[in-house]
């Protein structure tokens, strides 16, 4: 199988199952936002900082490979193509991140001021992440909106909620990785 097909030479790509969409339709962003959240996640692992954190980013690269695919999918779409089935998000993946930040918190001193992105190398490319993540929920957001407005909501209320919860977590374990460093927050001084 090559890498190149050029079916997107002229500016369209083509979403699971097989309809025909320009590469700058609201769906398209929405999935390649998510997409270069997955990469910036792999930055995190990269450094090596951190073997905990590290498995649990491993873990919601997977999840949003699942998000991705649900976002490629149009809610009314056909989750079955040859050998290959799409994944709708559940409500419990966002309930399973739900518990990972209640699990994180509880290890940190409580926050009383505004924090800024960095302290160690872990914690900024953890505070960038979530910034893409909320750059994701974003567009998101609008594609919902739009879909809705034009009378065919086809978004999976889970992907969003999901988004949400994983800005807080990633926030969460952006501060984590600083405390288990020795590091403190950088508060912001107005």
């Amino acid at each position: 199988m090559r890498i190149y097909t050029r079916t997107g030479d002229l500016g369209e790509t083509g979403l699971f199952g097989g309809e025909r969409v320009f590469k700058d339709d609201l769906r398209v962003t929405a999935y390649g936002e998510v997409d270069e959240l997955n990469a910036a996640l792999g930055i995190a692992i990269a450094l090596q900082s951190d073997s905990e954190i590290d498995a649990l980013l491993l873990t919601i690269q997977h999840d949003l490979f699942t998000l991705g695919s649900d976002l490629a999918t149009p809610e009314d779409g056909d989750l079955q193509k040859g050998r290959v089935s799409i994944q709708r998000v559940p409500p419990e993946m966002a309930t399973r991140l739900e518990t990972e930040i209640d699990r994180y918190e509880a290890t940190l001193p409580p926050l009383t001021r505004f924090v800024l992105p960095g302290g160690t190398p872990l914690s900024a490319h953890l505070h960038f992440a979530r910034t893409v993540c909320r750059r994701a929920e974003r567009a998101c957001v609008s594609l919902a909106r739009n879909e809705a407005e034009a009378g065919h909501p086809s978004l999976n209320p889970n992907a969003v909620r999901y988004l949400n919860r994983l800005s807080d977590l990633l926030f969460v374990l952006a501060r984590a990785a600083n405390a288990r460093q020795g590091v403190s927050d950088i508060h912001w001084n107005p």
